[in-house]
């Protein structure tokens, strides 16, 4: 199952912002080819308040759909921007990812979903929309699993950047496992490994050059048996590919081969426990890096 809408490409973050329209159509490029032909698509519904406020402050949700602008662009921080499209887009993003987990858990239609959105969100805390992020749309979603009576949710996020507003966001909610490998030091400067949460919250930093042997080591060691003894219910994975050897904002040396290796791996959990995978598109600017690596764990995540 593969959800996607157009408003998501006509969100603006500026002229010259990295997180472009360009990384959408290239995101959409790989998943045109043939070998994703048979694989349903389905358009993003609107995320409600309901559903935005079970993750975000009422505060924050309603500042984003008052200030929303009708022309040019609207400064939230020094990197995160709206423009006339990017209220409807964060919302069809974490719109996405909901209607992704009701596909997926309650009308068993598939056993895997890939939502091919933006703006990325991961970085959106509870109170403060940051990191080019408006909502945080995995854990939109993830609230609204718990809110239909999914008792154990596993958050698998592999970005180069540590998801600060996923980890703030449920750090005390024992009913979710947060789990992030990504480079450290790098923004936004959090991800220590002895940030613990209530104890559901597990950080692996990686060194700038560390590679596929690095993190396929802790995935094996670390992050594969944190999430098999959680024994999820419903996996989600923020699927940033700004780790690989291309991207320009970061310094670790992934390949397509290693999105591929670790998608696999999380599929075969997901079997063990019986939890469908939805997935959902997060960092990555590299436009070359992200074709081959989207395909790469589609064709992994979907078996094709």
């Amino acid at each position: 199952m593969i959800y996607t809408h157009a408003i998501c490409l006509e969100h603006s973050a500026g002229p010259g912002h990295p997180e472009s329209p360009e990384r959408l159509r290239a995101v959409l490029a790989a998943l045109d080819a043939d070998e994703f032909a048979a694989v349903p698509r389905r358009e993003a519904p609107l995320a409600t308040r309901e559903q935005l406020v079970r993750a975000h402050n009422s505060a924050l949700v309603d500042a984003l759909f008052e200030q929303a602008p009708n022309e040019g662009w609207l400064r939230i921080d020094a990197d995160t921007m709206m423009s006339p499209a990017s209220l409807d887009a964060a919302r069809r993003a974490a719109g996405a990812v909901c209607a992704a987990v009701e596909s997926v858990v309650f009308a068993r239609e598939a056993n895997a979903a890939f939502c091919a959105v933006r703006p990325p969100g991961h970085h959106a805390t509870h109170d403060v929309a940051m990191g080019f992020c408006l909502f945080n749309s995995i854990a939109v979603a993830a609230h609204e699993a718990i809110a239909r009576g999914v008792t154990r949710v596993a958050i698998v996020d592999f970005d180069v950047h540590h998801g600060n507003g996923t980890q703030d966001i449920f750090e005390h909610e024992p009913r979710v496992l947060y789990v992030s490998t990504h480079q450290s030091p790098l923004y936004p400067g959090t991800g220590r490994a002895d940030e613990r949460g209530a104890g559901n919250v597990l950080n692996v930093p990686l060194s700038p050059g560390s590679g596929s042997d690095e993190f396929r080591e802790v995935y094996r060691m670390r992050v594969l048996p944190a999430v098999d003894a959680f024994a999820p219910s419903l996996i989600l994975v923020s699927a940033g590919f700004d780790a690989h050897r291309l991207d320009p904002l970061a310094s670790l040396n992934l390949d397509a081969d290693d999105y591929a290796w670790v998608t696999r791996e999380l599929v075969t959990l997901g079997k063990r426990h019986g939890a469908p995978i939805v997935s959902a598109l997060e960092g990555g600017y590299s436009l070359t890096a992200l074709r081959e690596s989207t395909a790469a764990h589609c064709r992994a995540l979907f078996g094709a």
